[in-house]
């Protein structure tokens, strides 16, 4: 029963093992997370096709491009001459990514209604949505990247299990969880 289960699911489990590697690199700012975003973002584009969650199908295509420029960023820095150090983001620029946030979910789950069979369009839209700033914050090294990936991530536990895949339900308890630990450990060396 097991092997049938893992015979059919196997992309989802695979990417969710290169995700939880991906999120450990984070924390700890090893440069090797960007490299497994690429690899973790083609896994589950094919598995979020297969169940419809068609933004978030479309984010892991942002997300497949973000990481080759994080990883620029990470190696090279702003100037290209020096690495990025972690970064507070500031009201101003907290306001700026909610209000992208939101006209980006409403335009997300306008085209997911219109357009496709999602079964949960503004959900699906928002995690969406409040991913493409919260990458690019990670990439910027920015501490408040982390606050976004709780909620995102607690959101989307909800969409997963309501689709049955378990994997990436585990997945996104363990990413909630560490996000709040990303969050300290950031914010500690911040200091």
């Amino acid at each position: 029963m097991l092997y049938n289960w893992l015979s059919h699911n196997y992309i989802e489990v695979l990417g969710a093992v290169t995700g939880l590697t991906y999120i450990y690199f984070s924390i700890q700012q090893i440069i090797w997370l960007w490299p497994l975003g690429i690899i973790t973002s083609l896994l589950y584009i094919y598995v979020f096709y297969t169940t419809k969650f068609y933004a978030d199908m479309g984010l892991q295509i942002y997300y497949f491009f973000i990481s080759f420029y994080g990883w620029y960023n990470w190696l090279y820095g702003k100037t290209g001459d020096k690495k990025i150090s972690v970064q507070s983001a500031g009201g101003k620029l907290l306001i700026i990514l909610t209000v992208i946030t939101v006209v980006l979910t409403l335009l997300i789950a306008n085209l997911l209604k219109r357009y496709t069979d999602s079964p949960l369009p503004y959900w699906d839209a928002f995690t969406t949505a409040a991913s493409i700033p919260a990458t690019w914050m990670l990439a910027k090294k920015i501490l408040e990247n982390w606050l976004f990936w709780v909620v995102i991530d607690a959101i989307s536990i909800g969409l997963y299990l309501y689709k049955g895949l378990y994997p990436t339900v585990i997945l996104f308890a363990v990413y909630t969880t560490l996000a709040i630990s990303g969050y300290l450990k950031w914010k500690e060396e911040l200091k």
